[in-house]
């Protein structure tokens, strides 16, 4: 049992938890104050939920701190983006008691952003950097998170499903700056990560064997993987190798600007040479499901073209793997020649049952017709 007593004008409350006495003001001077919050430690105790008072203490931006730090200590690629989520939180979670941030405060903390028209995608990866953060408060020691909130997630409609056509992607290569065409022809023929083309070196680059090597640290799952070239793509990076030897030899870049150092951003090119192209709104990323989508119809099994693509889950695999209108044609055309060698097939097998000569196909299939006939009528 806890008690209440006063020093000065305030009262205060004793409890125990474990046979530990804890003493806590109410910072009140009324005694009804005292006792609701003596009530209220003492339903957390015998709920489970109370461990501490330092627990309670415990801020937002302490978790928050704690977050960036795991990220840069284990070298997350995506520290940056970490670090923009975080931003954001703070605008609203700044200053607040973990412990009240519960599953209708972060409900507060969507409708807040939805407010400034944020998509779903970018709130859902605000929220994972908060679940994160509580899931490492409750793995610290002591903990510094004792019941994490439930933390709901938005449905996400705003995915892309951008890809690009040879005959689109050669319009755009002939709208493009000299220096940005050998960098499309790589991200159409590999679905290399824009990343991972800019900051490919030669020392990547095995011209005799004719294969590019990514380095892990240089790939966003951290695994180093090999792309072969072929024809148009093996031609583009013999003709830069060439450039770069007669114009800039100590350029280690495959890829390099007109000053001959390492291309950058180039936001403003790519929108002019989309829309002198009639590609308008198209992203660069679309190369990368056009990277997938080819070597899938070209038949390259699926667990090789997730090795040269750097998927690692097959979901997010299918996800770059897109169906079209011409696809669905194919597929109809597919069907339909199928069924016709099975009509063919069973008109052989009733000629032969029936003692008749194979004949021609027309025969076969007036035969056919002949029989079914009856059925149909």
């Amino acid at each position: 049992m806890g008690g209440i007593y006063k020093r000065g004008n305030t009262f205060w409350i004793k409890y125990y938890r474990a046979g530990k006495p804890y003493r806590e003001s109410s910072k009140s001077s009324k005694e009804s104050d005292a006792k609701k919050l003596l009530k209220l430690r003492e339903g957390n105790i015998v709920e489970g939920r109370f461990h501490g008072l330092k627990v309670e203490k415990i801020l937002f931006d302490e978790l928050a701190e704690d977050l960036i730090t795991d990220y840069k200590i284990n070298g997350m690629k995506s520290t940056g983006r970490a670090q923009q989520s975080i931003d954001n939180l703070k605008h609203y979670f700044s200053g607040m008691r973990t412990i009240d941030i519960t599953t209708d405060k972060v409900k507060g903390y969507i409708a807040f952003r939805k407010k400034g028209e944020i998509k779903n995608a970018t709130i859902n990866r605000e929220l994972s950097a908060l679940k994160r953060m509580f899931n490492l408060g409750t793995q610290n020691t002591p903990p510094k998170v004792i019941t994490p909130p439930r933390i709901p997630h938005l449905k996400e409609n705003n995915s892309r499903t951008g890809f690009f056509e040879y005959t689109e992607y050669k319009a755009l290569k002939v709208k493009l700056p000299d220096q940005l065409k050998p960098v499309v022809t790589t991200a159409f023929f590999t679905g290399m990560r824009k990343e991972e083309i800019l900051t490919l070196e030669w020392i990547q680059v095995d011209l005799i064997e004719g294969k590019i090597t990514l380095k892990a640290a240089n790939t966003k799952n951290n695994e180093a993987r090999i792309i072969f070239m072929e024809s148009e793509l093996l031609e583009t990076i013999r003709f830069q190798k060439t450039l770069r030897d007669s114009k800039f030899p100590l350029c280690p870049y495959v890829f390099f600007n007109e000053k001959g150092e390492r291309m950058m951003r180039f936001d403003r090119s790519w929108t002019t040479a989309c829309k002198k192209a009639g590609l308008e709104g198209r992203l660069f990323h679309d190369f990368r499901r056009t990277g997938v989508r080819n070597m899938v119809r070209a038949g390259v099994p699926e667990r090789v073209a997730m090795m040269i693509s750097g998927h690692k889950t097959r979901s997010i695999f299918e996800r770059y793997n897109i169906v079209n209108e011409e696809d669905l044609k194919k597929a109809s055309r597919q069907v339909a020649e199928y069924n016709e060698k099975q009509k063919e097939s069973a008109l052989s097998q009733e000629a032969i049952k029936n003692g008749h000569n194979m004949g021609t196909i027309e025969e076969k299939r007036s035969l056919l017709e002949q029989r079914v006939e009856p059925v149909i009528n």
